[in-house]
């Protein structure tokens, strides 16, 4: 084989076997959707525990990165702390060895069969079942990323590749053959391929063919450590403080620990090198498991001063103070899209922490309407901006979660699109009363005694609304959807008395009749935050939320 052609193979090698773990590592995901949720829910202020799911999560998406992202989504969305984050980062940091193990098993003859996987895994994508799919298009990756791996070697191969190639790679490596400059050759190739896995996977087949030494190969091990970061640093952008500071950790203690490998490596070369081919017997096993061993190691020695770091970052980025507003937004963040359950999961989270807002305001707003009483004014401002800033942003979020969602779940996703538009309403309701209170102390008017106590009737039962809309969506349950309409109807009943009973104190001079805008204004206001609610209450069973016993009613006559 020629050079030209060589190098084509070799560039065709990586592409394939790039390929194939991103097809794997996607099919992983896909079908371990609810494992992963099952583990995120169990994070807690245990190092080990976040350390423990830091491993494991990573081993079955093998991707630290990914793993990383998702950690970043989480402290974006407010769901997860630095410390949280880092015990996670630095069980990922291990979990992601499990690709240069995969890619080890090259190194034995078995692996011509391994390509075989890939025939599976697309004879299993034609079916129709989800879980068939998914699992086809990690069989087809596992095949793709041997087949990647035996072309690599094929270009590097004396028998089969290209004396000129070879000998340029190799002579490449004499002309870097200084420990510090193989490390940053190992900072640099990771930051091309954004990932560590596939650094490794390139290495292993390079050495299979002689092309690399183990020792060249274990410094860009070392180097590819720190070059994995770089997906991380640039998720982070636009970012919270809290993923800021957890990277910025990351990328020290990645730096601190290939710089401290190095320096216990360098001067021991020979002996690990040949202590790890007698234990493993190949190179390319010999490189997996140094990444493995190296991994473990730094990581077992990091964790311990995980308090630390996170004290160090703190001081390292100082909080400029980030707007209130966009601190509304608690749960959901972009990082989350390619995690359909989970992001399912927090956007319904996101929706409930809106709901609650829209509830307090509601109950501020209708205070400062009936005693006039203006301590709380800023607050209902803000709440009513956030209440708008989180309504855009869960809109957002559910428009680029749309492409990616199941079936079941597009049908869900469409159900809450009305959700938050009833409850931005709500809050619309609520900021009305604000509005109107202010107008009433201009005017001089207040409210007769009488008649505050009409309207706390009509506010007591859309509170008992409020309480079960709340129970309804949150469990998903129907248990109380009949109360809940017909709590509804109270108000439509509880509209029609009082109008009328104020009309008839207007004509006895209980009330002044330059109060009838704002009484009836607000008892309207009153039966139209039920109605939405009612429609938040229903959107369980419709995806327009509309009350089925109201429809039934409509069908009869």
């Amino acid at each position: 084989m020629d050079l030209t052609k060589s190098i084509i193979t070799f560039l065709v090698g990586v592409a394939i076997f790039l390929t194939g773990m991103t097809m794997m590592s996607g099919g992983l995901k896909k079908i371990t959707g609810p494992s992963l949720k099952r583990m995120l829910k169990k994070i807690s202020n245990n190092r080990w525990a976040g350390f423990t799911i830091g491993v494991a999560v990573t081993a079955i998406i093998q991707s630290s990165s990914a793993t990383s992202i998702m950690t970043i989504g989480f402290m974006n969305a407010g769901a997860m702390t630095v410390f949280q984050a880092l015990s996670i980062n630095f069980g990922a940091y291990i979990g992601t060895t499990i690709t240069g193990l995969i890619a080890s098993l090259s190194s034995f003859p078995i692996s011509d069969y391994f390509v075989l996987f890939a025939v599976v895994g697309v004879v299993l994508m034609f079916f129709n079942n989800d879980r068939i799919k998914h699992i086809g298009s990690i069989c087809a990756g596992l095949g793709l990323l041997f087949f990647g791996l035996a072309t690599m070697k094929s270009s590097l191969d004396v028998n089969t590749g290209s004396q000129a190639l070879l000998s340029a790679v190799q002579n490449f490596f004499v002309l870097i053959d200084f420990p510090l400059l193989q490390l940053l050759f190992g900072v640099l190739i990771t930051l091309m391929f954004q990932s560590s896995s596939a650094t490794a996977g390139v290495v292993i087949a390079m050495v299979g063919t002689n092309s690399l030494t183990l020792a060249s190969a274990n410094y860009i091990i070392l180097g590819s450590t720190i070059g994995t970061v770089s997906t991380s640093i640039i998720a982070t952008i636009g970012g919270s403080i809290e993923s800021k500071r957890t990277i910025i950790v990351c990328l020290i203690v990645r730096t601190l620990s290939a710089l401290v490998g190095l320096a216990i490596y360098w001067p021991l070369q020979d002996i690990i090198d040949n202590a790890l081919l007698i234990a493993f017997k190949t190179p390319g096993l010999a490189v997996a498991m140094f990444m493995v061993i190296y991994s473990i190691l730094s990581m077992l020695a990091t964790l311990p001063f995980t308090r630390y770091y996170e004290k160090m970052a703190t001081k390292l980025i100082k909080d400029k103070g980030e707007e209130k507003i966009k601190k509304a937004v608690r749960f959901i963040d972009n990082h989350l899209i390619n995690t359909p359950s989970i992001a399912m999961m927090q956007v319904k989270r996101e929706i409930i922490s809106m709901m609650q807002l829209a509830h307090e305001n509601f109950k501020l707003g209708y205070a400062r309407l009936i005693t006039q009483n203006s301590q709380n004014d800023k607050e209902i401002v803000d709440n009513e901006n956030k209440i708008d800033y989180i309504n855009g942003a869960i809109t957002a979020f559910l428009i680029n979660l749309s492409p990616m969602a199941s079936l079941k779940d597009g049908k869900i996703i469409g159900s809450y699109f009305h959700v938050i538009n009833d409850i931005e309403r709500i809050g619309d309701h609520a900021f009305n009363f604000y509005e109107d209170s202010l107008r009433m102390v201009e005017t001089d008017l207040v409210f007769s005694d009488i008649a505050k106590e009409e309207i706390v009737q009509m506010y007591d039962v859309v509170e008992q609304m409020f309480e079960l809309s709340y129970k309804i969506f949150q469990r998903n349950s129907k248990n109380n959807l009949k109360k809940l309409h017909d709590l509804e109807m109270r108000t439509d009943e509880l509209k029609i008395t009082l109008s009328s009973r104020h009309y008839d104190r207007i004509q006895t001079s209980l009330c002044h009749i330059e109060n009838s805008g704002f009484f009836t204004t607000l008892i309207s206001e009153l039966e139209r935050v039920a109605d939405h609610l009612v429609n938040v209450g229903y959107s369980i069973v419709n995806p327009l939320g509309d009350d089925e016993f109201e429809r039934a009613k409509k069908k009869s006559a």
